[in-house]
């Protein structure tokens, strides 16, 4: 059956109207972005299809356009639509981060990191630097790499912490493959790092490691 059959309360433009974008399911949503399904099916069930292909949101959402446009239906068009979605809703949250109204919660953090770095294909490496109550500063993208690697210097990390007047910072960088676990160069860095920023009186509250599907906290894992 086709959506504008059904009763005007369950169809997914409908309900977000009058109940808000919060109550629909991520299939609900991505079918109102996908607008029309396709013979036999409604946008919703090929919304759910695509989330069980690619096994959620998140994952499709990080999806290749060579995975993307494998999938019967989804082309060069669609994979544009998504992406250019996607960074509206990146530039929204760094306008947001730079008047401080994110980044509340250790989760809001790790959102942030996901949405900023977990789609880049090569290494990045950034700080989020914070005044003496934890409250954001600046963010800045410092060093970039190759797919698997970022020189990563120290002494500039450190004349951007004082350039800052930073009392803390939380290091970030991502890892296309999508693994998280850090590598020993990784813990090596960070205690360098936790070293080198403590004699100017700077505070490293954790180090986060980005995948396109999640974040590994330094912090949480005993490792800071």
């Amino acid at each position: 059956m086709a959506i504008a059959d059904w009763p005007a309360h369950e169809r997914p433009r409908e309900k977000l109207l009058t109940q808000g974008s919060a109550a629909l399911s991520d299939a609900e949503l991505l079918a109102i972005f996908l607008r029309v399904g396709m013979p036999g099916k409604s946008a919703v069930d090929l919304a759910r299809e695509l989330l069980t292909h690619f096994g959620s949101l998140g994952r499709l959402c990080h999806a290749s356009q060579g995975e993307f446009s494998a999938i019967h239906g989804m082309g060069p068009a669609k994979y544009a639509q998504l992406h250019a979605l996607l960074e509206v809703a990146r530039r929204a949250l760094k306008e947001e981060i730079a008047h401080g109204q994110t980044l509340e919660s250790p989760q809001s953090v790790k959102d942030f990191l996901r949405l900023t770095l977990g789609h880049r294909p090569q290494e990045v490496f950034a700080c989020l630097f914070l005044d003496v109550r934890h409250r954001l500063i600046a963010w800045e993208e410092l060093f970039q790499g190759t797919l698997t690697e970022a020189r990563v210097y120290p002494r500039e990390i450190a004349k951007r912490a004082l350039h800052h007047n930073a009392s803390a910072l939380i290091l970030s960088h991502n890892h296309p493959t999508g693994h998280v676990e850090p590598s020993e160069s990784d813990l090596m860095l960070t205690r360098e790092l936790c070293r080198a920023l403590s004699l100017l009186d700077v505070r490293v509250l954790d180090h986060m490691i980005v995948g396109r599907a999640e974040v590994y906290s330094f912090l949480e894992h005993g490792k800071m």
